[in-house]
Parts: C-alpha cells; sequence; structure tokens
C-alpha cells in the first residue's frame, strides 16, 4: 500500500471512531435524561427550555424590576458583594471562566511578589486541561510540586528545590478522585509555603462542597488563602462563571486585567443571577450530597464484590466530597455499552459520565451524588449494580 493509500486509511479509521464516540455520547446523554433513577442528573446537557426553568426562581435571590446589569454593575455585583461575604474576603470579582480568573490572579501576585514562578500539582487543573495558558498566555512559570495522585505535603512545598512566588492548591484535586488534604495536613502546607514568603492561592472550584470533609466552615477554609477562586456551575447548577476573591486592591487590580483579557462581558445577568439561584438553592444542600454519596460508595463496593467482580476500586474508600472514582478491570467500550444500555433498558441509570481508559483493561469514571441521588438507598444501589453487572457479562462475552 502507497503512504498516501495509508494515511487515507488512516484517516478514514479517525473519522470513524469520531463518529462512533459522537454516537456513543449521544445516546449516552439520551439514556441518562430519559432515565427515571439517577444519581446525578447532568443539568447542563438538558434542552434550552429545561435550562431557562432555573431561573424561575430568580425572583427569589434578586429584584428583577432593576435595571439590567452593563459591564458587571447590578446584580453582578451583588453577586460578587455575596460570594466575597461567603469565602470571608474583602472583595471579589466575577469572570466568565475560571481560567480566565485564574490567569489573572496569579499574574496579579506575581507582580506584587517580582516572582512569576507559580507552583502547583503535576494533576492540577492549568497543567492537564488549560493548553498552557499560565505559560502561554500570561507569563508565568509552572513549576509542578509533585506527580503523586495526592495532595502535597508540607514537605515538598518546604523543601521544593527552586524558589516561587505562589504555591496553588487545588481543592479538592479532582483529577486525583476529587481528594482533599486534612485540615491539619491544609493547615500545614500553606504554613510550609509562607516560610518560603510565597502567597497562597486556592483553586476552589469544587471548594463549596469541601466543608463536610474539613469540619470547618467556608470562610474558616477559605481564610486560610490569600486568594480563591470559586465556580458557580460545576455545584451550584449555574449557566457559566466563576468568581476570584482576595484583598480588595488586588480584586479592583484583577478587574482591570479582566477587561484586558476580553472578560468585561456586556451583560451577565443570566448566569449572575443563575449563580444567585445556585448560593441560595445548592449550596446548602451539598453537605447533605457528600454524606450520602459515602453512603452510595460503600454501596457500590458491596455491590461489585457480592456479584463476583474479580476487582473494583471506589477512591477515595471514603469520599471526600460528593464526587469520587470508580475504576473497573475492563475496556472502556463494554462499561460504555453496559453503562449506556441499563438506563436505556431500565430506566434506571448508575454511571452517567465518560470512561476513561487507565491501562489495559482497565478504566475509570468519575461518579457524582446530587439531589436526585438522595433518593436510593444503599440496597437500590447493589441491586442497580447487579444487573450492570449482568450487562455488562453480556458485553464482554460477544
Amino acid at each position: 500500500m502507497s503512504d498516501t493509500a495509508e494515511q487515507g486509511t488512516q484517516q478514514s479509521t479517525q473519522i470513524t471512531d469520531d463518529e462512533q464516540r459522537k454516537q456513543r455520547f449521544a445516546r449516552r446523554i439520551g439514556a441518562f435524561q430519559s432515565a427515571e433513577h439517577v444519581l446525578s442528573r447532568l443539568d447542563f446537557l438538558g434542552t434550552l427550555r429545561e435550562r431557562l426553568a432555573l431561573l424561575e426562581a430568580a425572583p427569589d435571590v434578586y429584584d428583577l424590576d432593576e435595571r439590567a446589569d452593563l459591564y458587571g454593575n447590578g446584580v453582578v455585583e451583588a453577586l460578587e458583594d455575596k460570594t466575597a461575604a461567603l469565602l470571608g474576603k474583602e472583595a471579589a470579582a466575577f469572570f466568565p471562566t475560571g481560567t480566565m480568573a485564574q490567569q489573572i490572579a496569579l499574574r496579579c501576585w506575581a507582580g506584587r511578589t517580582g516572582d512569576p514562578t507559580v507552583a502547583l500539582h503535576a494533576l492540577s487543573h492549568p497543567e492537564v486541561h488549560e493548553r498552557n495558558a499560565f505559560s502561554q498566555v500570561s507569563g508565568l512559570r509552572p513549576v509542578q510540586v509533585t506527580s503523586e495522585p495526592r495532595q502535597p505535603t508540607a514537605a515538598e512545598v518546604r523543601d521544593f528545590e527552586e524558589p516561587f512566588g505562589a504555591l496553588v492548591l487545588e481543592l479538592p484535586l479532582r483529577d486525583a478522585g476529587f481528594l482533599l488534604p486534612s485540615w491539619d495536613e491544609l493547615v500545614e502546607v500553606v504554613g510550609a509555603a509562607r516560610e518560603r514568603d510565597a502567597v497562597v492561592h486556592f483553586d476552589g472550584a469544587r471548594l463549596w462542597e469541601s466543608t463536610v470533609h474539613f469540619g470547618r466552615r467556608l470562610e474558616e477554609i477559605a481564610g486560610l488563602a490569600d486568594s480563591v477562586y470559586v465556580s458557580f456551575y460545576k455545584s451550584l447548577r449555574g449557566y457559566g462563571g466563576a468568581a476570584l476573591a482576595g484583598p480588595r486592591t488586588l480584586v479592583e487590580e484583577a478587574k482591570v486585567w479582566r477587561h484586558r483579557y476580553g472578560g468585561m462581558v456586556f451583560q451577565q445577568f443570566p448566569a449572575a443571577l443563575a449563580a444567585l439561584v445556585g448560593l441560595e438553592q445548592e449550596l446548602p444542600r451539598l453537605p447533605e450530597y457528600v454524606t450520602h454519596a459515602r453512603v452510595v460508595a460503600a454501596a457500590l463496593r458491596e455491590g461489585f464484590a457480592a456479584a463476583g467482580v474479580p476487582w473494583a476500586r471506589v477512591h477515595p474508600e471514603v469520599p471526600h466530597t460528593n464526587e469520587f472514582q470508580l475504576w473497573l478491570p475492563y475496556g472502556v467500550d463494554v462499561l460504555s455499552e453496559a453503562a449506556i444500555r441499563q438506563a436505556e433498558e431500565t430506566k434506571t441509570g448508575l454511571f452517567a459520565n465518560a470512561w476513561d481508559q487507565k491501562g489495559p483493561g482497565l478504566a475509570c469514571t468519575e461518579v457524582s451524588v446530587r439531589g436526585a441521588g438522595l433518593e436510593w438507598t444503599a440496597e437500590d444501589v447493589k441491586k442497580a449494580v447487579a444487573r450492570f453487572v449482568a450487562v455488562l457479562t453480556e458485553e464482554v462475552s460477544r
């Protein structure tokens, strides 16, 4: 076969693979949207009508007879003030994305410390999911404190071989299994950074649900850091957007850079209202979700053991938040098909998220427990696991 023909065949195969992924995604979303019994509703994948329904509660959180926002005033300022108060910070600024918020925060800190070096975990969101934005866009120099699938230790921070101006801690560390340190460990890590005259920034996209694990109020947790970023859609079901909270002087400078980065959006009231609704309705429920996630995790372990699966792991064994990982000794294709088929055939869906290949015959998915999951008892979970394993066995034997 000629090189040209071989390239054409490879391209054709790639297109076919892409189409298969698209079809699987569409089936998965359709199956879980129509399922009657799920652990978590993927609200962001709903129809426009379903998403707009979120704002039906807007009159409960803000006066809709007020003028709409223009370039960040009005309802946006109200959201900023509420967020700052919740986090115990002097001020907060609303951003269209967390990627922008954190780049600007660390850029501002670099100007203050004189050091553009940012220490963070190798699995942190900026390192894995943002296409090297720190270095390519913002002139920052990221260095990795550790690549171990756990939070950094105080010793690693204290003994790191080169200077850094800021330490970023992702709380929880999603790609390691939504892991949090203990409270004492967190205090020690922050203290180690302070010993090195570094500022501490919390990547708190999901910080909202950390209170149960730490046994502390939100403002006490955020109070350990010089600045904090939080998301309004990951936990709070909003349309998007984020906030940077910290000292007023930092936030005011961040707003200047927000304009320079193109984040001064003309009107943002839908996202701001949705965030206010989330703070009012979802934030108080997050501790309940975390507590029930631990019930679900234990039932999953027991269910897979009873079903005779040779190896299954819930990570961490006791979830730190309302989200955790499930690892199973099968390939992505059979696991994906089994999860979709179960939802399609029984209207009960366990695993709504995609599966990721982690090695030969080994895959992982993220399990989230939200409002819909509170209806599940431990026995419900075990029965659903038994059915899932039955469908999985059929897929493996094909």
